[in-house]
């Protein structure tokens, strides 16, 4: 379902999201489209154009049923359709995002970690065990994994993802500041932390 709405569109329904898991655990049940749009400095009419398209109605001077609305932007996600990953490269980053608790909640079930350092291999964080990244493609096809969480240095991200690509993975979530070549068929979400700081630091900057 995600196909038809735009990223930008996407990426506030997580945010609305966010929002109302804060809600239920306080204990409220309505919100209003104004309440949202003043915790994310937004406009009121695109949050509410933004909910329209959940088809999801509010109800006037009421607002929306909180937990009614989590439910349909879950359902729209794909929450309930679980995606298997690996975390490549078992850094700092890597084992962060392995120890992370709520990817689950987003139907994201991390299964393995990949390495090439010897002195990590066959350790586990939590259930999750580091393999050598030369097994990736045997258990790629093994447990039909075609999603990837690269968090590799830059200097080895590309030479990375060529491996990946050769081992059929066609999701790759990238924290390496790097942009990468893939070939058509393959998906490269960039996740662009100093990019984002950078943002962040020039208006502060202002």
């Amino acid at each position: 379902m995600t196909g038809k709405f735009p990223d930008t569109v996407i990426n506030r329904l997580t945010l609305y999201h966010c929002i109302l898991i804060d809600y239920i655990k306080k204990n409220l049940d309505t919100i209003t489209s104004s309440t949202i749009a003043g915790l994310l400095k937004i406009d009121d009419s695109q949050v509410r154009k933004d909910i329209s398209l959940l088809k999801n109605t509010g109800k006037s001077r009421v607002g929306y049923d909180v937990l009614e609305l989590k439910n349909s932007i879950e359902k729209t996600l794909g929450f309930e359709r679980p995606k298997n990953a690996f975390i490549i490269g078992a850094g700092n980053l890597g084992m962060a995002l392995a120890n992370y608790n709520n990817f689950e909640d987003y139907g994201l079930n991390v299964v393995a970690l990949f390495d090439n350092d010897k002195n990590k291999i066959g350790k586990k964080i939590k259930d999750k065990e580091i393999f050598n990244i030369e097994d990736l493609p045997k258990l790629a096809d093994k447990l039909n994994i075609e999603m990837a969480i690269l968090t590799v240095p830059m200097d080895a991200a590309q030479n990375t993802v060529d491996f990946l690509v050769k081992s059929n993975i066609k999701y790759i979530w990238n924290f390496s500041p790097k942009v990468l070549l893939v070939p058509n068929d393959v998906e490269v979400w960039n996740e662009n932390l100093m990019g984002n700081f950078l943002q962040f630091s020039y208006k502060i900057g202002k």
